[in-house]
């Protein structure tokens, strides 16, 4: 943008990318000989994905493989509309998932991520990437990437700093990943976090129950931002979110998909458009109109970053949805 420094981005996105192996039949049912695809995807790529597509410009910061996937899993973060200039390598794998999904959204994941690339993230990198995190207008992060090690722990709360210290934005997913981190981790990290996040994206009953014991979706929200998080998103369930700025809880309707294929990633999507917009100056009621829209395009595709919705498309639906709850056929934007 004019006048603003070569290295500002509206968005960065700190955490890991993933290796995404998909099978063509139910993990448990998989034979000698099943069908499976590649494609590349982790939450961190997923946001930054959406952010891109979103309006934003957008870079990872990273720490990828030295193996030969490392090549092709760049590039199609780069056909994405991602900056990866800023990703670092080291002499690891890439960490790598195997993924079985259905049209109902029911999904099974098998992870390899042992001394992977990713979890060698920490502290080190972010001193490296200062520059760029004192001057973006919003970072996306999660607790899968502080869950990854001691050192990506700290890397996310050392990011976060550094942004909320700029004046700029942070979203945090805590994403809870029972085979990841323990409950105990994961509620300390959340603790120190939240209160440098101007969005706290959050899912109930999964990350509600285990963090803020809580089933309750507003009740998830009180708790979040008892921890410090100003504006607090909930998602309850395939068709409902709950948003919570301090003003109040409501509820809202999300765009329904009658052709879903892959619910993976839908999260993710919703994150980094969300926080592309209110970067790019919309209102946070905008900004989620959007980020639900997107979210909903994003489950036609297969995989995590299988569909990644243009934001003409995604204006379009939230545009049409709006008027459909609310009469009001005014644009977003």
């Amino acid at each position: 943008m004019p006048g603003r420094p070569a290295t500002h981005y509206d968005v960065l996105v700190l955490g890991e990318v993933l290796v995404e192996i998909h099978a063509g039949t139910a993990l448990r049912e998989a034979t000698d000989g099943t069908p499976a695809r590649i494609s590349y995807s982790g939450d961190a790529l997923n946001a930054a994905a959406a952010a891109a597509a979103a309006g934003a410009r957008t870079a990872l910061l990273a720490v990828v493989g030295d193996d030969e996937l490392s090549v092709p899993l760049l590039r199609r973060a780069a056909e994405l509309g991602v900056d990866v200039s800023h990703v670092r390598r080291a002499p690891h794998p890439n960490g790598a998932y195997l993924l079985s999904a259905d049209t109902d959204g029911d999904r099974e994941f098998v992870y390899w991520r042992t001394r992977s690339a990713g979890s060698i993230l920490g502290p080190g990198h972010i001193a490296s990437w200062r520059k760029l995190l004192t001057g973006c207008g919003a970072l996306i992060t999660s607790g899968i990437t502080g869950a990854l090690s001691p050192s990506s722990r700290e890397a996310v709360l050392a990011a976060a700093h550094l942004v909320h210290g700029a004046g700029g934005h942070v979203t945090y997913d805590p994403n809870f990943r029972a085979r990841l981190t323990g409950r105990a981790e994961a509620r300390e990290l959340l603790a120190r976090i939240a209160p440098l996040t101007g969005l706290l994206k959050t899912s109930c009953p999964a990350d509600a129950r285990a963090l803020v014991d809580t089933a309750d979706p507003r009740a998830a929200a009180v708790r979040c931002r008892a921890l410090g998080a100003r504006t607090v998103v909930v998602t309850a369930g395939a068709n409902r979110l709950l948003l919570d700025d301090g003003t109040g809880a409501v509820y809202l309707p999300v765009p329904v998909n009658p052709e879903p294929v892959d619910a993976t990633g839908a999260g993710d999507c919703f994150t980094g458009t969300t926080t592309a917009r209110l970067a790019l100056g919309d209102t946070l009621a905008d900004a989620v109109a959007y980020g639900m829209a997107a979210a909903s395009l994003s489950v036609s595709g297969r995989g995590g970053t299988g569909r990644v919705p243009a934001l003409s498309e995604t204006a379009a639906l939230a545009a049409a949805h709006r008027a459909r709850i609310q009469g009001d056929t005014t644009p977003l934007g």
